[in-house]
């Protein structure tokens, strides 16, 4: 008689695999944030379904390139439990003014190492927390003040200070917005990673 599997959902996860799932959100959530923004024409992006949405990914190759490269440092220094947040900056192209600043606060759980036991946490758990962060993130259409002029963006990583700095990495200043309005997004938490969300925003009407 032949042997049947049974598919089985995914019940713990390791901290290669919290990492893995975070920098697999920071993809997602920042390509969702440029489309929505803006950025980048709608028609360099196309659909794609994930966390039981349909988001939007940039089909731009320098686009591409620059997320891969930023993304597998980010896992790289998730793994080793140096992250501190990640920041996605929006400035006007011919002013260089800050017009938005979106803040990722990451938090880890310093004790779990690779040879920990896997924490129990579902793939669908920390799916819905993705997708309740992606969903408010597409919301904030609503709110935030339109970028009128052209914009481009930039990514920081903030990480424990005794990090040495890759090769094409450079310092950079924290890009803050004067009198800005800031709103508290969601967060989500994969027992061992947790992000917390924030958007703050230059409001030309202040």
């Amino acid at each position: 008689m032949a042997a049947t599997k049974q598919a089985t959902k995914t019940k713990t996860i390791t901290l290669k695999g919290s990492s893995q799932k975070v920098s697999e959100f920071f993809l997602y959530g920042i390509n969702s944030l440029l489309y929505q923004r803006g950025i980048y024409p709608p028609e360099t992006f196309t659909r794609k379904q994930k966390y039981g949405l349909t988001l939007f990914e940039s089909t731009e190759k320098a686009l591409q390139d620059y997320l891969t490269n930023v993304l597998k440092q980010l896992n790289e220094w998730l793994n080793e439990k140096t992250v501190q947040k990640v920041v996605v900056v929006i400035t006007e192209v011919e002013s260089g003014e800050v017009k938005e600043r979106w803040q990722f606060d990451v938090e880890c759980d310093k004790t779990m190492s690779h040879d920990s036991q896997p924490r129990k946490k579902t793939d669908e758990e920390i799916n819905k927390g993705i997708r309740a962060v992606i969903t408010q993130i597409t919301a904030t259409v609503t709110f935030l003040p339109l970028l009128d002029n052209p914009c481009t963006f930039n990514i920081l990583i903030y990480t424990d200070k005794d990090m040495d700095m890759p090769e094409q990495w450079e310092e950079s200043g924290p890009s803050l917005i004067a009198n800005s309005q800031v709103v508290k997004l969601r967060s989500f938490t994969t027992s061992i990673h947790k992000i917390d969300a924030a958007v703050s925003y230059k409001d030309d009407g202040m």
